[in-house]
């Protein structure tokens, strides 16, 4: 065989016994010759002119491709090259014989180069003789004189389908809004199932329905799930060979019911008198559907009401009558005031002046001297009266505006300290004032006493626990425990503050929440001695009843005991957790009597009809004021869906882990500063570590639920062990706020024991109806070491729990008193106690009115701004605000001191 030509097997029919040779006769069969052309035409049409293809190898212009055999239809391989003299089979290394090529021999017109197309049938019998040893395949071998080219492999398979699916979807219930995941795994199949989704018999196309996508899993996913989705999906597997058919999967969307908003108060029942009104509301915001769950709380409130009774008026006695004129008349009066008309009465009938004739001699005609004398006599009456104007005039002028000792700011702000002291001129302006008070004077104006007031009390700090304060507590508590109002006080220290007051008044405070008693000066009637405590309760100890949306926003407070006379309300500070809009909320504060069930004292916003109570409402804190000691709560109820509380999101993970197991705890709690320091204690017992600084979430009423997924975790080395995507806190488990602190736990697994780092997120966030969503991300990236790591707890602060006269105030008590003086009195040009109420921003929540129904109004505010602002406070600010007061009455403070 020459350079070229190829070499055949034996038996394989190529150039074997029959005497072949390459350019003999024989080959003309070989080279496909038709009848009717010689060996040697064909030999042309295969050998080309020298130089045009005798130094070209050939190269194919088709070459076999895959194929698969669908039941037992054979299939077809097929090959071109040029420029080639002979195209054969190869199959799985051995030659398919000649007798089963199909040859077609033609001329490139483009080139003028040979083309030959060579084709073969595969039958199933073929590919299945081999089958389990190794894959069916055939390529393409061309020669030319130049030598041989091989093409690339084609293999054969035979195409089938199984009949069962691997994994098929499985019928669930969702409610709306929640994601919808439905497996599928198709049947092993050659060529691989293309998988489809049908909904309700109709095709799921995720190309033209864009709330819907299907993993490369093969897994249909709804996102959100919508009452339109409420359907039979069928997943559907084909190929070339069949098409199969899942079970189909019934997927239910329900809808929980939810309130709509309450209707007005009806109209009172009675129309004189005690009765009642209510107000209702239904659950079809939205209604339940498809099983969902009905709505929780009640559907009618009932409040009850009172309808004042109309008074006819009556008419009191008539007066004695008048002397008689000098017309020779005379009358009497009487008044439509016994009783007066109100509420829709009638007034009186009749006439309230009656007048008759009378004949005495004082009237007489009188002569011209006579009206002389009357007329002189009246211009000196008149004389006299304004005479006595003008010297009341001056007076009020005066000692009307604000004491110019209080204008200057600087006797809050001096600290106090000796100055000299130069003796007062005689008729110089506040000399009675200097010589009355004495002692220390402050900028040459201002001086303070040193009497009997403040002598008593010495010059330090006065607190009442000098001994251990547990013991003298539980010793306090001890003596209230046999009465039924104190029973469920708590034994704890930690949550009690306990002291001994008189009329110098004092304060009580609970370390670490935010949680404090004021009781002014001259609140306990002089002579009296009161053993006050304030505690802090947890909320399993106390039930406090909640209706329909109401939701607590405080903790639960005590101060006591009950039942003590006091002259002037005491302030309690409670801190709440509500973003108050008076759009959004109604808030009440709740008092729980001895008998144990709570009643509304006070609507925050409205005055008291009693005038015991009033609620300085701040942003994070409520200043109380009551005349009652007793046991407080906040409650508000959500006027619209945008109300909002603020929630506390802290994550814990242990300090040290011995196992492959590490778990991460979030929990949502009410954001005060009580739950806080109660979670942290809880934690140290725990062994955990706060990662990261606690983050704040605005919880809305919005029916919905609060999510909590992690993400972002290192595949290689942790793996979650939550079977769901999220973790759920139901709604009214935080709305309702009876459990102060609620937690999901993620477990993780760490993948090898030699993994010590931790890098992932934490995404906690409420979907609302509209779709938006508020999202908190925690990077956990500090968690380096799986060891012993210090616990960060909230240090205490330093303060007594109780403090007594002067030093639980930050104004000076004699200082206090001058303002006190000033102020009270009503002023016209405005230097009085409600311009400096504007100045410290202490006129909202109808706090003005209930400052002027007080003996003295300005005590209420400098009461209020010691609740507020102890023991941080600036009394530089205060100082400013009383100087501001004392402007607006400069031109009277330039009177007095000329008339002086």
């Amino acid at each position: 065989v020459r350079q070229g030509e190829p070499r055949f097997p034996a038996g394989s029919g190529l150039g074997d016994s029959k005497g072949w040779s390459w350019l003999g006769t024989p080959q003309a069969a070989l080279l496909g010759a038709t009848p009717g052309h010689s060996a040697q035409q064909s030999a042309t049409v295969a050998n080309p002119m020298p130089g045009t293809s005798s130094d070209l190898l050939p190269h194919f212009l088709l070459e076999p491709q895959d194929v698969y055999i669908v039941k037992n239809k054979p299939v077809s391989l097929a090959c071109r090259a040029t420029p080639a003299t002979q195209i054969y089979f190869k199959c799985n290394g051995e030659w398919v014989h000649q007798g089963e090529h199909v040859t077609q021999r033609s001329t490139d017109q483009g080139t003028g180069l040979p083309l030959m197309d060579v084709r073969i049938d595969i039958s199933r019998q073929q590919v299945e003789r081999i089958f389990g040893l190794e894959e069916y395949w055939c390529q393409c071998v061309a020669w030319s004189s130049s030598g041989t080219t091989k093409s690339q492999k084609a293999y054969v398979r035979i195409a089938y389908l199984r009949k069962n699916f691997e994994e098929e979807p499985m019928g669930r219930e969702v409610s709306i809004e929640q994601e919808i995941v439905l497996a599928c795994r198709p049947p092993e199949g050659i060529p691989p199932a293309e998988v489809e989704w049908l909904r309700n018999e109709e095709l799921v196309d995720p190309a033209l329905d864009a709330s819907v996508y299907v993993t490369p899993e093969h897994s249909l996913v709804v996102p959100r799930a919508r009452l339109a989705d409420t359907a039979n999906y069928t997943c559907v597997a084909k190929n070339m060979v069949a098409r199969r058919r899942s079970s189909s999967a019934a997927v239910t969307v329900y809808v929980n019911g939810g309130w709509s908003t309450w209707t007005d108060w009806s109209a009172c029942s009675t129309s004189c008198g005690q009765g009642w009104q209510k107000r209702s509301r239904s659950c079809t915001n939205p209604a339940p559907l498809n099983g969902g769950t009905f709505c929780e709380g009640q559907n009618v409130q009932k409040n009850a009401c009172t309808t004042l009774c109309p008074v006819d008026g009556g008419w009191s006695g008539w007066s004695r009558w008048s002397l008689c004129a000098l017309d020779c008349t005379h009358w009497r009066s009487r008044e439509c005031s016994e009783p007066a008309p109100r509420s829709g009465g009638q007034d009186c009938q009749g006439a309230e002046l009656e007048t008759r004739n009378c004949t005495t001699e004082l009237c007489t005609a009188s002569g011209p001297e006579d009206v002389a004398l009357y007329v002189g006599l009246m211009a000196v009456a008149v004389c006299l009266v304004l005479l006595l104007l003008v010297v009341v005039l001056v007076c009020y002028r005066k000692k009307g505006g604000l004491d110019p000792d209080v204008a200057d700011s600087s006797i809050l702000t001096a600290g106090f300290q000796p100055v000299s002291s130069k003796p007062a001129k005689a008729g110089a302006c506040g000399t009675g004032t200097r010589a009355a008070l004495g002692g220390v004077q402050l900028h040459g104006k201002f001086q303070l006493s040193n009497g009997h007031l403040l002598s008593p009390l010495g010059a330090g700090r006065h607190t009442l626990h000098h001994s251990s304060p547990a013991a003298e507590g539980l010793d306090f508590v001890s003596r209230f425990a046999a009465q039924s109002c104190f029973r469920s006080l708590p034994r704890g220290a930690a949550s009690m503050a306990c002291g001994t007051f008189n009329f110098l008044g004092g304060r009580l405070l609970i370390p670490n929440t935010g949680i404090s008693l004021l009781i002014p000066p001259d609140a306990i009637p002089r002579g009296k001695i009161y053993e006050v405590y304030l505690t802090l309760h947890k909320q399993e100890d106390v039930r406090l009843p909640l209706a329909g949306c109401q939701t607590l926003l405080s903790p639960i407070v005590s101060c006591g005991p009950p039942g003590v006379l006091l002259t002037r309300p005491a302030i309690l500070a409670l801190r709440h957790c509500v973003e108050a809009n008076a759009a959004d909320w109604s808030i009440r504060l709740k008092k729980q009597s001895c008998e144990g069930s709570w009643e509304d004292v006070l609507q925050v916003g409205e005055e008291a009809a009693s005038g015991l109570y009033y609620c300085q409402l701040e942003a994070q804190a409520a200043y109380v004021f009551t005349e009652q000691l007793g046991r407080f709560a906040l409650v508000g109820e959500s006027l619209s869906m945008a109300a909002a509380k603020r929630l506390k999101i802290l994550l814990f993970a242990p300090a040290s882990c011995s196992s492959l197991e590490y778990s991460v705890r979030v929990y949502c709690l009410r954001d005060t500063p009580d739950v806080l320091q109660e979670v942290m204690q809880l934690e140290k017992q725990l062994g955990g570590q706060l990662i990261g600084a606690p983050r704040v979430l605005h919880f809305k009423d919005s029916y919905h639920n609060l999510r909590l997924s992690i993400h972002d975790m290192p595949s290689s080395l942790w793996k979650s062990k939550l079977l769901a995507s999220y973790q759920e806190i139901p709604f009214y488990h935080l709305w309702s706020g009876l459990q102060p602190y609620l937690h999901c736990t993620f477990t993780l697994e760490r993948l090898s024991p030699s993994t010590c780092q931790l890098a992932c997120k934490i995404w906690v966030w409420q979907v609302e109806g509209d779709g938006q969503s508020f999202n908190i991300n925690f990077n956990i990236a500090k968690v380096s070491r799986l060891g012993p790591v210090s616990f960060p707890l909230l240090k205490p602060k330093a303060s007594c729990p109780a403090l007594v006269g002067p030093s639980a105030f930050k104004i000076p008590f004699l200082i206090r008193q001058k303002i006190i003086g000033s102020l009270d009195t009503p002023c016209a040009r405005g230097a009085d106690w409600r311009t400096l109420a504007q100045k410290l921003h202490l006129d909202r929540y109808g706090g003005r009115d209930f400052f002027a129904s007080k003996a003295s109004p300005t005590a209420m505010i400098l009461n209020l701004w010691e609740a507020r602002h102890f023991p941080s406070g600036n009394l530089a600010q205060l100082a400013t605000a009383v100087a501001e007061v004392g402007k607006q009455d400069s031109a009277l403070f330039a009177v007095s001191e000329a008339e002086c």
